[in-house]
């Protein structure tokens, strides 16, 4: 664990993490974790999410996990009354859970897109729903609800690219309703990441052409995801709410400029 905790901006303070178990959310936890945060792992893996918080704990910090579907109302009021019980108070929401159908337009079924919007759109809905009224009575708060690169542009996966702009204007709305809070509520948006179940499962030509298109010509870095969320999450961030930062290596700037020039050299 860092030797810097007490000079931590987080030292103390409480952050739910949603999908914690494995992943970006767990690298994220991890850092929280390292910053002195007391850190609430959540995980629809309920094993996932007690070994993540286990690991944390044996590392030095502080670290309690709950089974959650962040669909399921109930599981968020049993997470955020047990989080208000036994911590008294609640800084920090990072909606990162996720899933995608993987499927066209053509042949996603009704109920393979409903299921993508609950987990992605309505968990992060009730997500700042339940925890609100406790980070306004803890003083106010941050949250980062984690987007994608699909949220600012088109993709092959119509319920993921739809959740993702849902998540994007949602995210507005939120800083809107809570600022009065003293919550902030900022989205962010990656590209591909290394060390994730998607690129895990893409093949290595799929990760080759994306590097292409990528103008720093590699994927992001699980690292690189968590600290961004922690800066918004911090106090260096405390005028920007209702923002959406993409963190791409320039994917979203000009991708089809950097594949045209890379192409260009080839002839």
């Amino acid at each position: 664990m860092s030797t810097e905790n007490s000079k931590s901006p987080f030292t103390g303070k409480v952050v739910i993490i949603t999908g914690a178990g494995s992943g970006q959310g767990a690298c994220t936890a991890a850092r929280f974790a390292d910053e002195g945060a007391i850190v609430v792992v959540t995980d629809v893996a309920k094993e996932a999410a007690e070994n993540m918080a286990d690991r944390l704990r044996r590392s030095g910090g502080r670290a309690e996990s709950y089974l959650l579907d962040v669909a399921s109302p109930g599981h968020w009021k049993a997470v955020v009354g047990s989080v208000r019980q036994t911590f008294g108070r609640l800084d920090a929401l990072v909606s990162n859970a996720g899933i995608s159908a993987r499927k066209t337009c053509a042949d996603i079924s009704l109920d393979e897109w409903r299921r993508v919007m609950d987990v992605n759109v309505a968990g992060v809905m009730l997500g700042l729903q339940g925890c609100a009224p406790l980070m306004r009575d803890s003083g106010g708060g941050a949250v980062v609800n984690v987007s994608s690169v699909t949220g600012l542009l088109g993709h092959h996966e119509p319920s993921y690219t739809a959740s993702k702009w849902a998540v994007r204007g949602l995210t507005k709305t939120q800083a809107l309703e809570y600022v009065d809070w003293g919550i902030r509520v900022n989205s962010i948006h990656p590209g591909l990441v290394e060390d994730t179940s998607f690129a895990a499962s893409a093949k290595p030509a799929f990760i080759e052409i994306t590097k292409k298109f990528i103008p720093m010509g590699r994927l992001g870095k699980l690292e690189e995801m968590a600290d961004l969320v922690l800066f918004l999450c911090s106090p260096r961030s405390s005028f920007i709410t209702g923002a959406e930062i993409a963190i791409d290596g320039g994917y979203t700037a000009g991708a089809i400029t950097r594949l045209r020039k890379s192409m260009s050299a080839s002839f």
